[in-house]
């Protein structure tokens, strides 16, 4: 199996993370979206990360169905269940990947567009939709199962790179989170591996 990432991203590091949780071999390939490399322009049309690449050559994309993927493959070792505790993990899961995509969205507009060509109103909703979210994923807290899941993955994702896209954030606005992922190492050592971080 083949994992087309980049090491910033925070949905790739969501994919790696469960695959290394499940004990799922994978071999990671560094991959610059911008390029549009022909090869994972093969895997996935849309040519975005993260891509997964199985044995027999089908690909997967889209960071919830490939740790979909996982969770049937292993026998449900990133979902529980009962309908009321999975219901909670993909609840937390959403909101963690709809925080990355508004705080991606407002940083594109700042690094790829001319200056005078930004629109500080678009950043302001994304970043508003962001906060909002992350108020929610607060309080989501004690929903967490004590077994790691796709939520916890998400929500690691989303927080490890923000600890460096958006420096000191959490620890000003959202000091529980803050603690949360500044522990999450402890519970997942694989997370210095296979976390997000900086290119």
């Amino acid at each position: 199996m083949r994992v087309f990432y980049s090491s910033a991203s925070p949905f790739a590091a969501k994919v790696r993370m469960a695959a290394s949780h499940c004990d799922l071999p994978f071999e990671s390939v560094a991959t610059d979206t911008m390029a549009e490399p022909a090869e994972l322009l093969f895997a996935n049309p849309l040519g975005k990360i993260p891509v997964v690449v199985l044995d027999d050559g089908m690909a997967l994309y889209d960071s919830r169905v490939i740790c979909d993927y996982f969770d049937k493959l292993t026998g449900g070792q990133l979902l529980p269940q009962g309908l009321e505790a999975f219901t909670r993990v993909k609840v937390i899961e959403a909101c963690a990947d709809g925080i990355c995509d508004a705080l991606i969205l407002a940083l594109y507009e700042e690094r790829y567009r001319p200056e005078d060509k930004r629109h500080q109103p678009w950043v302001d909703k994304q970043m508003a939709r962001a906060d909002r979210g992350l108020a929610a994923l607060e309080k989501m807290l004690p929903d967490l199962p004590e077994k790691l899941s796709t939520a916890h993955f998400a929500m690691a994702s989303v927080l490890g790179w923000m600890s460096f896209r958006f420096k000191g954030k959490l620890e000003a606005e959202r000091p529980a989170l803050a603690a949360w992922i500044k522990a999450f190492p402890e519970k997942f050592p694989a997370f210095s591996q296979v976390g997000p971080r900086p290119a």
